[in-house]
């Protein structure tokens, strides 16, 4: 279901209904620009898994914000990137579809670094998307000086015309209450179009899943994380109230397998407790997880083992 087939009619006659507002946003940067950050930090829990390692996200997840004045339906994207694989092929894809669809664009530049070739060619990219309005969102403003906010300021002003431009840090949560604020004013008049108490449309078994794989990313060496896919396999309940979950970890080769087990099983031992503490937080319960590490030979190249893992 696409954004504008899930969206409601406006309602009301005026007055205060007609003023609420509800509406899609999606981040978008270059690898480790705080995108996923800025997701959980708006919505107040964690939706998105976070990572230094690129490509961390790899579907389109949706986190529900809620505020008195509106809903922000924020749209965490794989980030635009030039694909080397058929896995990288259909992210982009994806990202374009996603991105051709909110109703604003936020483009995320981190406040203490400069602006580089991923920076403008994502900015070029934004012209593609005429129906979007664009903001731009200085993140990290909490590890720069005033001078360097100011300078960076200064480049976004220079690279288009903006709809607004909002400075935020999501690690101290300052001036996140102004996007928010902001982004809604720019979203447009709608009925709210999830219940009050949904955070997201993701699945339990997706989100486990992702919070295994966010586990397993920590540590690996640069060519291993696009390599990592994690499935949730099995779930049991015992009678003691533990929920035992199955779960598997794939690989491209049998050495790749060898570095996420490591030595006698140290390593994988360490994400599986890791990843259980963080899925025991998202369900409120007590869980017993069972990890295993399998090899789909070169899965992103292969449409079979796209389809197997959830890349459709």
């Amino acid at each position: 279901m696409s954004q504008e087939q899930q969206r409601g009619p406006e309602t009301g006659d005026g007055g205060a209904e007609r003023e609420y507002r509800a509406g899609f946003v999606s981040f978008v940067g270059r690898p480790n620009v705080g995108k996923s950050t800025l997701t959980n930090a708006l919505v107040g829990e964690k939706i998105a898994i976070t990572s230094p390692k690129p490509q961390t996200t790899r579907r389109a997840i949706r986190g529900i914000a809620h505020r008195e004045s509106g809903q922000l339906i924020i749209v965490d994207t794989p980030g635009l990137h030039r694909p080397r694989t058929l896995l990288g092929e259909r992210l982009n894809a994806l990202v374009e579809a996603t991105l051709g669809d909110v109703d604003v664009i936020g483009f995320c530049i981190p406040a203490n670094e400069k602006l580089g070739p991923g920076d403008r060619f994502i900015n070029e990219r934004l012209n593609d998307f005429p129906r979007a309005k664009k903001v731009a969102v200085l993140t990290k403003v909490d590890e720069a000086s005033k001078s360097e906010i100011i300078d960076q300021l200064t480049r976004l002003g220079e690279l288009r015309e903006w709809d607004a431009v909002v400075p935020i840090s999501s690690v101290t949560r300052e001036q996140l209450d102004v996007l928010a604020d902001v982004l809604l004013e720019l979203m447009p008049v709608s009925p709210p179009l999830y219940e009050a108490e949904q955070t997201t449309d993701e699945g339990e078994d997706d989100r486990i899943a992702e919070l295994i794989r966010e586990a397993a990313l920590d540590g690996v060496r640069d060519e291993l994380p696009h390599s990592l896919a994690a499935t949730v396999e099995d779930r049991e309940e015992r009678e003691d109230g533990l929920l035992e979950i199955y779960a598997n970890l794939y690989v491209e080769r049998d050495s790749q397998k060898g570095i996420v087990i490591g030595h006698r099983g140290s390593r994988l031992r360490d994400v599986g407790e890791r990843a259980r503490k963080e899925i025991e937080v998202l369900l409120g319960r007590r869980v017993y997880l069972s990890l295993r590490v399998k090899v789909l030979k070169e899965w992103q190249r292969d449409p079979k083992a796209l389809g197997k893992l959830g890349f459709n």
